[in-house]
């Protein structure tokens, strides 16, 4: 398993602005170019600092198509604007592992928690977010990119 041993972590609400998207799988990398630059431009104008890594919220499972939130956590509230919006990540129990390597192989990480999960008497939650520790433009072998899955408990 490319990744750390899951564990379990109490977790506060976190304000964050994001940007919404219904975008096929593909698209998924160039939507998130565009998504965190109108993120980060909304917390600029808003005067709100951003105090964490970038992160994608996905609300569902993904199908055909990727439900997604993305953007960043933030010290503040930001209004509503015209591309992004606020968003409050939730409290509350969590599953989470920190993955090592490719966006591509973040599938099997996902399989191998949700098995733990299983082995442990948990149950997931409808929602999960992945924070990305790593930035692609700065550190080019994905061998070492690091994303953190965050998987709140039902």
């Amino acid at each position: 398993m490319p990744a750390s041993s899951p564990e379990i972590v109490e977790l506060q609400p976190q304000e964050a602005v994001t940007v919404h998207g219904d975008v096929p799988m593909i698209e998924l990398p160039a939507f998130f170019d565009r998504a965190f630059h109108e993120a980060a431009e909304a917390a600029t104008t808003a005067g709100v600092a951003i105090v964490g890594p970038p992160f994608g919220y996905y609300p569902r499972m993904p199908a055909a198509t990727v439900a997604v939130e993305a953007g960043f956590p933030v010290s503040a509230p930001v209004a509503d604007g015209a591309g992004a919006h606020r968003l409050v990540l939730p409290g509350g129990r969590a599953a989470q592992v920190l993955h090592v390597g490719s966006f591509a192989t973040l599938e099997q990480t996902y399989a191998d928690l949700r098995t733990w999960m299983a082995e442990h008497g948990l149950t997931p939650g409808p929602v999960v977010w992945e924070c990305y520790l790593s930035d692609p433009a700065t550190e080019p072998d994905p061998a070492t990119w690091r994303t953190q899955i965050v998987w709140p408990l039902a």
